[in-house]
């Protein structure tokens, strides 16, 4: 029996990139695509609104609840309405490379035998250019594994529990893994049945992190397949891995907290929250003067936040953004 399958994709202001990825999903072996509109301010809402039809379903939101927001708003949608066996997460610059979508088709089957009670699988990401997409890059969990810990330690960076190049070859195995990001991210029925639906609350960052582990204490298992590919047309990310706007830094740490405290659990937290501070302490020495004032000042609200486990947008996150680089986007 063929399974049904949604793709849903969350939109804010980026009617060009949208563009690009409707008429690719539409050209794909999916049976149902959900737009997600963030409160676009653009022309978006127009343009999705001719859309429309069977196949693609429009959820325009009130406020811009972003990414997480959405997804949830999305996921949501999908369940009450739709009920698809499976859903695939994207951002509005992400979509599936040609093929991908009937991959994902082909090898379902075959990755349900490998990885007992599978819940989430996910694609190789890859940039325009064909590069692997680093913020893209799915990962272990080294607090669950005691020899990928040490390695992380004594390396000092991410390659002691993210996937190495190699794995992502067309032709390499599906491997386990415990966290990825929302692009090319299938969810099973299964999963978010038990589970839940990803917290909308976060606004940006961390949901599809946070996501994922809560699936996997679950007892989910979570298939890396990289025969399946995906584009990721982002900007986001400069050099060092500072994000721009210079304002994101905050819920990427305020939600980073709380990623530290799922992913190491209560007597490791402390020990993880510290190397997760001293990596983006570091990633601020990327930026100069009032950059770096503005990086350091959002870091320390984040951290602040995060502890308090606060959720949600924060106005004056954006407001001081505003007030020390006028040139920055808004959220």
């Amino acid at each position: 029996m063929t399974q049904t399958l949604c793709a849903i994709v969350v939109t804010f202001n980026r009617l060009h990139q949208l563009q690009i990825t409707l008429p690719a999903l539409l050209a794909e072996d999916v049976d149902h695509i959900i737009v997600v509109d963030n409160a676009s301010t653009d022309d978006t809402g127009t343009w999705l609104a001719a859309q429309a039809n069977d196949r693609v379903r429009v959820v325009s939101l009130d406020t811009n609840t972003g990414g997480a927001g959405g997804f949830e708003a999305g996921m949501a949608y999908a369940k009450s309405t739709l009920d698809p066996d499976w859903v695939v997460l994207m951002d509005d610059d992400a979509r599936p490379q040609p093929g991908a979508l009937a991959t994902f088709r082909s090898e379902t089957p075959k990755l349900e035998t490998d990885f007992p009670n599978l819940g989430i699988v996910v694609a190789a990401v890859f940039y325009p250019n064909g590069t692997l997409c680093e913020m893209n890059r799915p990962s272990r969990n080294p607090f669950w594994n005691l020899g990928l810990f040490a390695k992380t330690l004594i390396k000092g960076t991410r390659s002691g529990f993210h996937l190495t190049d190699a794995e992502f070859a067309p032709d390499a195995p599906a491997i386990p893994i415990d966290v990825a990001s929302f692009v090319g991210y299938f969810v099973h029925r299964r999963a978010w049945e038990k589970s839940g639906l990803p917290e909308g609350g976060l606004f940006i960052y961390g949901d599809d992190v946070l996501y994922s582990l809560r699936l996997r204490r679950a007892g989910f298992a979570m298939a890396f397949a990289p025969m399946i590919r995906f584009t990721h047309d982002c900007g986001t990310m400069g050099d060092g891995f500072v994000y721009r706007p210079i304002w994101k830094i905050f819920y990427h740490c305020r939600n980073g907290v709380s990623i530290a405290r799922q992913a190491a659990g209560p007597v490791i937290f402390p020990l993880a929250l510290a190397y997760y501070t001293v990596i983006w302490w570091r990633r601020g020495q990327h930026c100069d003067g009032t950059e770096r004032q503005l990086y350091y000042k959002m870091m320390r609200m984040g951290l602040i936040d995060g502890l308090l486990r606060r959720r949600g947008r924060k106005a004056a996150v954006h407001d001081l953004a505003q007030a020390l680089a006028p040139s920055a986007p808004k959220a």
